[in-house]
């Protein structure tokens, strides 16, 4: 399976394909509820936008919808009944949306007729679409062939942190081809022996790509090799930037600094710097003044349960862009007294949590008063979560590249975030950062607003809440 890097991030082709036909297959749905209900594709309405126009914002909110409950994750774990699921829900979720969104932009109305047909028919043709999609993915059809030279250390990650099938819906292992000065650590049954060249046994399988996984980067002797499979067409890359694609995050374990020093990320332009703090104000006010309500329910159930004088808001000191700290606010969800015997991690289960405080938390709302935070400018709506000084300072002499995640503006939510679940511990920590670093590496506005819109699965479905 092919990917295509979009403003930096990987995207793989399939599914951006997918994407693109399910769309067409919605601005269909429409013309024909339109049939349907009136007996004619198009009805011209004066007081209504023409009907494709329609068409097409029925079509992105959907879109948005089913992006928001994760059904175009290529590591998707399901199957095709939870995808089912999910899709469903997403449609259920897009008619509220577009009966609200109807009365805010009038002129985009479609009548409940035409409306409830086409969500049917669209669910149906969803349904079917994505029934063919994921029986040809199940095969190789779709997938990059894969063949990695080298078969120690390096290589055997890729057996080890891809197993699942679902790991592995990008691409199709060919096998480990062996380098002489390397202890073999991969299974026997996964080594190959080409009798000819590389390139040769390449070009007989129809090699797609090839991963450099040798353990001694030292060594030039395969350099060769891989120079005729470049010239002859074939994808040469290494193993760490195979991994930066397939799960979309950086092995701390497979990267070098030069590797970090010489790539095409980490990049701080002005116009990015400008685009980011534009969006970041425009969304946190509008957040804000749609929470309001919220926000004012919280602090009364707070009173509630331990009166009205009792703290609600809880101010701690974070890291944030470059090292400088700065103070975050949250609702007070634990108990006053709650760290009488210094920092520590939040357990599954804590019992410093009060009853309104597992709620907030739950769906969280405890995070809310942040939005200050970011339209004062310290933090920013999406980036690497802010850490205490207490735990960044082991982290950074214990975690390799610990530093980078302050190299942008820590944020209300994250790639990590959507990614990984919870952490209360430095192993937490660590593999929290290796998503952290594709995030710095990586950052666009693109990026962004993806990770904001899978945010509403993550809370909807309480991933990693404590």
């Amino acid at each position: 399976m092919s990917s295509i890097r979009i403003a930096k991030h990987y995207i793989h082709a399939p599914y951006l394909l997918l994407g693109v036909v399910e769309a067409l297959v919605f601005v269909g749905a429409v013309f024909v509820g339109s049939f349907l209900r009136f007996g004619e594709p198009v009805v011209v309405d004066e007081d209504l936008a023409p009907l494709p126009l329609r068409a097409l914002f029925f079509s992105f909110v959907l879109l948005v919808s089913m992006l928001a409950m994760g059904v175009y994750q290529v590591r998707y774990r399901e199957g095709y009944a939870g995808m089912l699921l999910r899709t469903a829900t997403s449609f259920m979720l897009s008619g509220v949306a577009l009966s609200l969104l109807f009365y805010v932009v009038p002129p985009l109305f479609l009548g409940r007729g035409i409306l409830a047909f086409s969500i049917l028919i669209a669910l149906a043709a969803i349904a079917l679409i994505r029934l063919v999609f994921f029986r040809n993915l199940s095969d190789d059809l779709l997938k990059t062939r894969v063949l990695v030279l080298g078969a120690g250390q390096r290589a055997v990650n890729i057996l080890e942190r891809l197993r699942r099938r679902a790991d592995r819906k990008g691409f199709s292992l060919q096998g480990f081809v062996p380098v002489e000065r390397e202890a073999v650590r991969v299974p026997e049954k996964t080594l190959l022996q080409p009798e000819g060249s590389l390139l040769d046994y390449a070009l007989s399988e129809e090699v797609d790509e090839i991963v450099w996984a040798v353990d001694d980067r030292r060594s030039s002797g395969e350099m060769d090799d891989l120079f005729e499979c470049k010239m002859a067409g074939i994808a040469v890359i290494d193993v760490a930037t195979f991994f930066e694609r397939e799960v979309g995050r950086m092995e701390l374990d497979l990267i070098h600094p030069s590797a970090l020093i010489f790539s095409d990320g980490f990049n701080r332009s002005p116009l990015r710097s400008f685009s980011k703090r534009a969006f970041d104000l425009c969304a946190a006010s509008m957040l804000l003044l749609l929470s309001l309500p919220v926000l004012v329910l919280t602090r009364i159930c707070i009173g509630l349960e331990e009166g009205f004088r009792a703290p609600v808001i809880y101010r701690q000191t974070r890291v944030g862009l470059d090292d400088k700290p700065f103070t975050v606010s949250k609702f007070r969800s634990m108990r006053v007294d709650a760290e009488r015997e210094g920092a520590q991690f939040a357990q599954q289960g804590d019992s410093r949590v009060t009853r309104v405080g597992q709620v907030i938390r739950k769906y969280r709302i405890d995070e809310l008063p942040q939005l200050l935070n970011i339209l004062k400018g310290d933090m920013s709506f999406v980036g690497p979560r802010p850490e205490r000084p207490e735990f960044v300072q082991g982290f950074e002499a214990r975690i390799p590249f610990y530093n980078a995640r302050h190299r942008v503006k820590p944020g209300l939510t994250g790639w990590a975030q959507i990614n990984y679940p919870y952490g209360d511990s430095e192993e937490d920590a660590r593999l929290k950062l290796q998503y952290d670093l594709y995030y710095v590496k990586n950052h666009s506005l693109m990026l962004d607003l993806l990770i904001l819109i899978r945010t509403v699965e993550t809370i909807l479905f309480q991933q990693g809440s404590r």
